[in-house]
């Protein structure tokens, strides 16, 4: 018998201890760079009285800017990747607890049916005219996430379920953000172009503008009941981005082959996810924690899209541009006509 034995592994506290080390320098990269972001949001709402462009997006854009002249150092790509996946999907989970199935209930069933029928159909054209226009499957299944749903945070919810790449992801956010300050900008300007009152108008932001943050933008110009109304059916299409996933889970799994055991099929933090929205709905989670764990999402969130910048290669993003941008535009023209369908059969 060899008198050489192994080494043990390494205590739980010492393997932490090595894993911050390795994860350090990337995310200190990734917080400045998303401390950059939110200054120079800030510094918008100073200025100008709001954030025309987002923090989210000014992370990304720093982020890519930074990548494309200079090369971070090989020591920064392990906790640049970790913020790219692993906050991400943390994030994503924690936004469960800030769905409110009680508002959901409150808008009724049909207008609930109706935007769940605008959101699927949207889907499905702007995936297939993603594909049309020649942009790669997952390429096109981001845009049509975040045009039909909720911009950044379903594109980043989709992501890791896709599988998509960070350049894809940054592409695909920076145009629908882009375009998302357009709608906020011109669509006051339509409601006595197109006839609508409050309650319609609140009907025709919730389902075409992307962030409930710019849904209060859009609607503010017109009225208390607009804002109240647009909320309303933000929160509900927001609530559409939990089925979506899981069926697109489901989906993958199933391509790659996998029995149809739910724990497989879906991601850990998409069963997060459900589990706070149910916990929520149930009145599990104090009240007094859903603006902290709204704070935490957000400032999460903000880390990965710094990441996903610094992962990304900018001639990439450009190459995709021409037709990520014909698709975002012609997806949202068709989900505002969808959108003004609705309004009429109510």
């Amino acid at each position: 018998m060899s008198s050489a034995t192994s080494s043990p592994a390494p205590a739980l506290p010492q393997r932490l201890i090595q894993s911050a080390q390795t994860l350090w320098p990337g995310l200190l990269l990734c917080a400045a760079v998303a401390g950059a972001g939110s200054l120079l949001a800030e510094l918008q709402r100073q200025a100008l009285g709001r954030a025309w462009v987002d923090a989210l997006v000014l992370s990304i854009l720093i982020g890519t800017t930074l990548r494309s002249l200079w090369t971070p150092p090989k020591a920064c790509n392990a906790g640049v990747a970790f913020s790219a996946k692993m906050l991400l999907e943390v994030a994503v989970m924690l936004l469960g607890a800030s769905l409110s199935v009680t508002a959901m209930l409150a808008a009724g069933p049909w207008l609930i049916l109706g935007i769940a029928v605008v959101v699927a159909l949207s889907i499905g054209f702007s995936y297939g005219l993603g594909r049309l226009l020649g942009l790669p499957g997952k390429m096109a299944m981001l845009v049509a996430c975040g045009n039909s749903i909720c911009g950044n945070s379903a594109i980043a919810a989709v992501a890791p379920v896709i599988g998509a790449q960070a350049r894809d992801v940054a592409a695909a956010i920076a145009f629908t953000a882009v375009l998302g300050v357009g709608v906020v900008l011109a669509l006051p300007f339509l409601m006595p172009v197109l006839g609508l009152n409050e309650v319609q108008y609140g009907i025709l932001a919730g389902l075409t503008v992307y962030a409930v943050p710019q849904v209060l933008a859009a609607t503010a110009p017109v009225g208390s009941l607009a804002v109240q109304i647009g909320t309303l059916v933000k929160l509900v299409r927001v609530l559409m981005l939990g089925p979506l996933v899981l069926a697109l889970s489901l989906r993958a799994g199933s391509e790659a082959g996998r029995k149809p055991g739910l724990s497989r099929l879906v991601p850990w933090f998409i069963l997060g996810f459900l589990g706070l929205a149910a916990l929520r709905a149930l009145g599990a989670i104090p009240d007094v924690l859903l603006a902290p764990l709204s704070t935490l999402a957000g400032i999460l969130t903000l880390l990965a899209m710094a990441a996903l910048g610094l992962g990304v290669d900018v001639r990439s993003v450009a190459q995709a541009g021409p037709r990520v941008t014909a698709t975002v535009v012609l997806s949202l023209l068709a989900l505002g006509a969808a959108s003004l369908g609705l309004i009429a059969l109510q």
